[in-house]
């Protein structure tokens, strides 16, 4: 690979990375491409700046984390936001007297707070949260999030255990949990993952001014919803070869999260045990395309079109060719392996000559 560049300038270390493997792996690179790197604060950059900044850098990180978690939690205790504004209320920000506005205040919202009530209202009186879902959407009530397709059902229903959820948010009955999970970083995807903290670490605040919903209906609502987690739990007892998307688990079919709809372009997704359909007329109500297929025969259709067309004589021979390059390949790969190996093997023996081995006295001598 040819370099584009003889030196790598930088104002400091940590502007080229604040991680210990991504700076030792970027110094290792540019070494090996004879590219120097320079920074203004710290001159060339060797292994030892590498070694101790890395280090650092990586303490900043994890101090800066700690400081901003404790500032949060803070605003928390004070009843204030940590950030984002929950469906229901709005930012109130009051004027001071050095001329600046208070941050982080939350006041109820009128027309949303009136949605909240009727949702949970239409839940206990039996509605599914597809069903509210697909009504708001007909109303065509804006969903929470600017920019959404519209209301959907885990919108509503959320995750009971980690609090998400119209039905299952804490704030309309007055009480703001928070510190519910924490964010870590997969090092090999790079994407964030969230993880539950334990219960013990979870920081609560009355905050009876932002309450929508009274308790009892929040009562009732809770009850449906064990209730509901109950019957599906029995059924799955009763029933262990249920689909998986009746299971709770991601479904491993052959064209899972593969499928749109021709109409709207929302996923084609399992509907029932046996057929697909579009997740946007049923979980939202947006789209007007009712029509379902057979898993088992979309899947049909696809495999019998792949067939047809990687059959093609020509494609044949394209495959046939790459597969030999790269059998071709994996030899050379191969063989070269096995004489470095046999090299570094024969540049070792003569060495081993000098080597101390013990004597039948038990004495160490030289062989």
């Amino acid at each position: 690979m040819l370099r584009g560049f003889d030196v790598l300038v930088a104002e400091g270390l940590d502007r080229l990375s604040r991680d210990q493997e991504h700076i030792a792996g970027l110094h290792k690179r540019m070494t090996f491409q004879g590219v120097e790197i320079v920074t203004k604060a710290e001159g060339s950059i060797s292994e030892m700046h590498i070694g101790l900044g890395g280090t650092m850098s990586a303490l900043f990180l994890r101090q800066l984390a700690q400081k901003t978690h404790r500032g949060l939690e803070g605003r928390v205790r004070a009843g204030k936001s940590a950030g984002g504004i929950s469906y229901g209320y709005r930012l109130d920000r009051q004027p001071l007297s050095d001329g600046t506005f208070t941050t982080g205040d939350r006041a109820i919202d009128a027309n949303e707070a009136a949605i909240v009530r009727r949702i949970f209202m239409e839940y206990d009186t039996g509605k599914s949260a597809r069903t509210i879902a697909a009504d708001l959407n007909k109303e065509g009530v804006p969903p929470p999030r600017d920019g959404a397709r519209g209301w959907s059902f885990s919108t509503i229903s959320g995750n009971w255990k980690r609090g998400t959820g119209i039905l299952n948010n804490e704030l309309y009955v007055g009480r703001l949990v928070w510190n519910r999970q924490r964010f870590v970083t997969d090092p090999e995807t790079g994407k964030r993952q969230a993880r539950p903290n334990p219960p013990q670490e979870l920081i609560v605040e009355e905050v009876p001014h932002l309450r929508i919903v009274d308790d009892a209906l929040w009562d009732w609502v809770k009850a449906r919803q064990t209730g509901i987690r109950n019957e599906i739990v029995a059924a799955r007892s009763e029933h262990p070869t249920a689909p998986a998307s009746e299971c709770g688990r991601r479904p491993a079919y052959l064209l899972s999260g593969l499928l749109e709809c021709g109409c709207c372009g929302a996923g084609y997704i399992k509907i029932s045990a046996t057929r697909y359909g579009c997740s946007a007329a049923r979980n939202r109500g947006t789209c007007d395309n009712r029509r379902s297929i057979a898993r088992t025969d979309l899947e049909a259709r696809v495999l019998h079109g792949l067939k047809e067309k990687l059959m093609h004589p020509e494609l044949v021979r394209e495959f046939i060719a790459e597969f030999h390059r790269e059998m071709q390949k994996d030899q050379t790969d191969a063989q070269t392996t096995r004489q470095v190996s046999e090299r570094r093997l024969a540049k070792s023996e003569p060495r081993s000559t000098g080597c101390l081995q013990p004597s039948p006295t038990g004495c160490i001598t030289q062989a």
